[in-house]
């Protein structure tokens, strides 16, 4: 949906919807942080913390084994991005096909579409540059996290809650989807070229920066675990230092927002679709960010007070 529209579509709301059960997750968790030791008895209390919690942050909450049989290894985390990348690069090459032979989406998508947008689909004459982009961006940035999970990363037992690994794989089909309903209704012409503005190149260079951020992040974090030969040294979790861990706990969480950012300006920054996206990502983020500043603040008695969660000297 574009900014100019008033009425909040089905997608609109689905991800308004995720930005605050982030936000106000972010928000229960702040307020219980002091007094958390009077909780740690309760039920309802370790279940949350169950859900809002994975990896090294897991690690230390004390569960039940009725609990641990939800857990799933967090290696899995490749198949998230296995799936946004095979996934995104079908939505591309039908869309690609529907536009360039002039034929109509497959009637299944459209359906799709229209129930997410509440617009009823019309043949785009010619490709939209801002959708293509989007879609090849996002595609590149899901392989290049696949092959960071599966030759980077250095995965400790660590886990994820069942509903989190399951949430994770529908993000990524519902993120696809969006980018064809951010778009919808677009009215760019003429050949994909011709449709180039200047904030498509602003959008594209803050991807490219982000990107190499946060890879750069990724190696850091790898090498606390390996020694110079590359191969695994140890599993256990060391302080990060180096590169934008001077400034911050999560980099690569800081990196992962400004991503998302890019897309919305390759989209001309008039969808309101992708910003709440964006809104999304950011309360998604900052949650996690926080309970790994927590736990590097109790872990490393040494750490930096100057470091902040996520986003340099801000927060």
């Amino acid at each position: 949906m574009l900014w100019r529209e008033s009425d909040l579509s089905l997608i609109d709301c689905l991800w308004s919807f995720l930005a605050l059960c982030f936000l106000a997750a972010f928000c229960f968790h702040k307020t219980l942080a002091r007094p958390q030791k009077e909780h740690e008895k309760s039920t309802l209390f370790t279940c949350f913390q169950d859900l809002i919690r994975y990896g090294k942050t897991k690690q230390a909450l004390h569960r039940g084994d009725w609990l641990r049989v939800f857990d799933v290894p967090k290696r899995w985390f490749w198949h998230f991005y296995l799936v946004s990348f095979c996934w995104n690069v079908f939505l591309l090459v039908l869309y690609l096909n529907s536009t360039c032979r002039q034929q109509p989406l497959p009637s299944w998508l459209t359906g799709i579409l229209d129930m997410l947008t509440g617009v009823v689909t019309t043949d785009i004459k010619v490709p939209q540059l801002s959708t293509v982009l989007v879609q090849l961006l996002l595609s590149i940035h899901s392989l290049r996290r696949l092959l960071e999970c599966l030759f980077v990363s250095v995965f400790s037992d660590g886990v994820i809650h069942l509903v989190q690994y399951v949430f994770g794989l529908g993000y990524y089909i519902v993120l696809g989807l969006t980018v064809l309903c951010s778009d919808h209704g677009a009215k760019g012409t003429g050949s994909l070229m011709s449709q180039l503005d200047w904030i498509h190149v602003v959008g594209f260079i803050i991807y490219v920066g982000a990107s190499l951020l946060q890879h750069r992040s990724m190696l850091l974090l790898a090498r606390l675990r390996t020694g110079t030969s590359g191969k695994v040294e140890t599993l256990a979790h060391r302080m990060p230092t180096g590169g934008w861990f001077e400034l911050v706990s999560c980099p690569h969480y800081f990196a992962e927002l400004l991503i998302y950012i890019s897309f919305s300006l390759v989209f001309g920054g008039l969808s309101l679709t992708w910003w709440l996206v964006v809104l999304y990502v950011l309360f998604n983020q900052a949650l996690a960010g926080q309970l790994c500043h927590e736990l590097y603040v109790s872990k490393f008695h040494s750490y930096p007070k100057h470091r902040k969660v996520i986003i340099p000297f801000v927060f």
